[in-house]
């Protein structure tokens, strides 16, 4: 099995942690990287081989990481020069990768049974199949509900479920095909192109756990639950 890990961002929000280190790199706990530890899961997994798509302070990455004997898999990197958006860099990727893989962001902490996800993949036919967790999201305000400027119904902060992609997807070379490598392709993109054309991904819905290592608060968070959390991120690996 292989999997892409999109490492190439500036890690912007995530300022001052990536003022000198490119966010997969923040340590985690006392002696772990988020991307090591993403990596020590893919091997655990059942992953022998691994891209990783760089740009920002991409050689930092490739000199941590290496050619991924450590964790008995083997990996290469692709240099992302421009920003290409999400699935750009799969695209000058294309010809080198499997039929089916595993594409992911280089900062999620989650205990996601990567290998289920790809199978689910191969066996569902889906172009695309995308990991998804359920969040609430509290309104802090009362919400007016108008019509012709009356106003027709009230809600004091009322909470809204949604389920949001975790960064985690399954994907089809054939799915690629029809973009050019070199520019720029968003996953808001390539989700809609593929409902305009009535071949709608497949959601792998997860309830165990994920976080997002977008911002400080969420960094601080991580490290906060890492001790309580490390037996479930790092079991057996």
């Amino acid at each position: 099995m292989h999997a892409v890990i999109l490492a190439g961002g500036k890690g912007v929000r995530l300022r001052p942690y990536t003022t000198a280190l490119p966010k997969p790199l923040v340590p985690i706990g006392d002696q772990h990287a988020i991307l090591e530890i993403v990596l020590r899961q893919l091997s655990k997994a059942g992953f022998t081989s691994c891209t990783i798509a760089i740009g920002h302070l991409g050689e930092i990455i490739r000199a941590y990481v290496g050619d991924g004997s450590q964790w008995g898999m083997s990996i290469d990197y692709a240099m992302e020069d421009n920003p290409l958006g999400t699935m750009g860099p799969l695209l000058t990727l294309r010809d080198r990768l499997p039929e089916n893989f595993l594409v992911m962001n280089g900062d999620v902490l989650t205990d996601l049974d990567y290998a289920d996800v790809l199978r689910r993949h191969e066996t569902s036919g889906a172009p695309l199949t995308i990991a998804t967790y359920a969040r609430k999201v509290r309104i802090d305000f009362g919400v007016l509900t108008t019509d012709a400027s009356r106003v027709v119904a009230f809600t004091e902060k009322p909470s809204i479920d949604y389920r949001v992609s975790m960064g985690v997807y399954g994907v089809s070379r054939a799915t690629l095909a029809a973009y050019t490598p070199g520019l720029p392709l968003g996953f808001d993109e390539l989700v809609l192109d593929l409902l305009a054309e009535e071949r709608p991904p497949q959601a792998y819905e997860f309830d165990g756990y994920w976080l997002d290592i977008g911002r400080p608060d969420d960094y601080d968070r991580a490290n906060a639950e890492f001790t309580s959390r490390k037996s479930l991120l790092l079991k057996g690996a």
